[in-house]
């Protein structure tokens, strides 16, 4: 909604009775807040404006601003949290979780879909569809958006995680952050804006370059610094830890995952009678059940040898090459249900402790361990594919980080959309098969590469 700029028709100072009244509204939008925090979100003294303006769409919107920075905004008699407010309330609404790389697309004024969620170990939020939400970045709890959802978390797993999931109606970094100002320096020990820059450059934080007499600009920042990387938003209160009990993290379990077969079209015939159709997914049992059944219905079992299948026009179409039509006959019950199954196309179903099966077509990707070389011809280990096992690479670089010893990274995974990898430094693949297979007990047929394991005796 505010991803281009907007047109501001007023901006007039908050009357007594609109204050009283935005209060009360704000109670009955948001009842998880107590009384003391609605006060501090709508300030009784305190500068409070009522901006309205259209946004670029041309919807009318009114936003709240306390102090500068805008708190709350209205748009067709609803009320929404800002971002900002997100920042200091982030337990006000559900949160979803996405990737660092997607905010980019949202900021640009896109819908957040659904293939882009990260599950968490303890599955997703509960909404229902037409809630308001939070979205926020792995390894970051701030929220980032707020949307309302397009569906409910059932519908969501349904569907398999695919689709339109949240329509965003406000991101960070938007045409609406601008209008706040982050750091009130006459409020602080600093007073002025100078003392605080001159601290901060003593400190080694920032650098400063005058530019001309009296003009400043920060031409550097540490993002390395104790001071920068120690800071955290606040762990939620005893209340608001009730509140989110369902989205807290919970020890890690190993999904169940299960080998499915989908319905193409070249075989919808035969799986029609036993009421599935073009898209359908099975079990190899169930498959085996069907093709059983139609063979018996259809008097296809030779009378002759039991241990044969006489093919007919359908099963010819289904299973035969072109070159096999006229030639072959009958087949054995063996040969017949594997010819099926490889007719078939391959999917799976992963199911996480406590939520809804996710079925998906293809196959799983195997947790990927490789070796790499990198700068000064040092070893690096690098593990992909974490999430699709209901694993936080952010989580699983910190445990790593502990276990080995060892510099740890997480970066985007080339060529994997929206999916993330983690680099520990040094042949790490005896800690990494350990952490997965003993500690999460992940079966080893979903790990690969657990052979590049350093020998015993050999430097890292």
């Amino acid at each position: 909604m505010f991803a281009k700029a907007f047109r501001v028709k007023s901006n007039t100072a908050i009357k007594g009775s609109d204050r009283r009244k935005l209060r009360a509204d704000v109670t009955t939008a948001f009842p998880t807040l107590g009384t003391d925090q609605v006060s501090e979100l709508v300030p009784g003294k305190e500068e409070l404006n009522i901006v309205k303006l259209y946004a670029h769409k041309g919807d009318a919107v009114t936003v709240y601003v306390s102090g500068g920075n805008p708190i709350l905004f209205e748009l067709e008699k609803n009320l929404y949290p800002t971002v900002y407010t997100l920042w200091s309330y982030p337990d006000l609404l559900p949160t979803f979780t996405t990737w660092p790389l997607v905010l980019e697309k949202l900021v640009g004024g896109a819908d957040l879909m659904l293939p882009g969620l990260v599950m968490p170990p303890a599955g997703l939020p509960q909404v229902q569809k037409g809630d308001l939400c939070a979205i926020s970045l792995v390894g970051n709890r701030a929220p980032v958006a707020i949307g309302v959802a397009a569906m409910s978390t059932a519908e969501m797993l349904t569907s398999g995680l695919k689709g339109r999931g949240f329509s965003v109606l406000h991101t960070y970094q938007d045409h609406l952050c601008p209008e706040g100002r982050q750091l009130d320096i006459k409020k602080s020990s600093y007073k002025k804006l100078s003392k605080f820059l001159q601290q901060m450059q003593q400190e080694q934080i920032i650098q400063v370059k005058e530019l001309s007499k009296g003009v400043e600009s920060i031409v550097a920042v540490d993002w390395k610094h104790p001071r920068i990387t120690s800071f955290v938003i606040p762990e939620p209160s005893p209340t608001s830890q009730t509140i989110q009990e369902g989205s807290r993290e919970q020890p890690y379990h190993p999904p169940d995952i299960k080998p499915l077969y989908c319905v193409p079209a070249s075989m919808t015939l035969l799986f029609q009678e036993s009421g599935h159709k073009k898209g359908s997914f099975l079990e190899g049992s169930e498959v085996r059940t069907i093709v059983i059944n139609y063979a018996k219905k259809n008097d296809l079992v030779d009378a002759d040898n039991k241990n044969l299948v006489r093919l007919d026009p359908i099963l010819c179409d289904c299973i035969l090459e072109k070159n096999e039509q006229h030639t072959v006959m009958k087949l054995p019950w063996d040969s017949l249900l594997t010819r099926c199954l490889e007719k078939l196309q391959p999917a799976y179903q992963v199911t996480l402790p406590g939520q809804e099966p996710i079925v998906k077509k293809g196959r799983i990707c195997p947790i990927d361990i490789t070796l790499a070389q990198r700068a000064s011809n040092k070893k690096v280990t690098v593990v992909r594919n974490l999430e699709a096992y209901g694993l936080d690479p952010y989580s699983v670089a910190a445990i790593l980080q502990q276990r080995c010893q060892a510099s740890t990274t997480v970066n985007p995974a080339p060529g994997a959309k929206d999916s993330l990898q983690v680099q520990i430094q040094g042949n790490q693949v005896h800690h990494l098969g350990w952490l997965l297979l003993e500690e999460y007990q992940l079966p080893r047929k979903h790990i690969q590469g657990l052979e590049k394991a350093l020998k015993p005796g050999k430097k890292k």
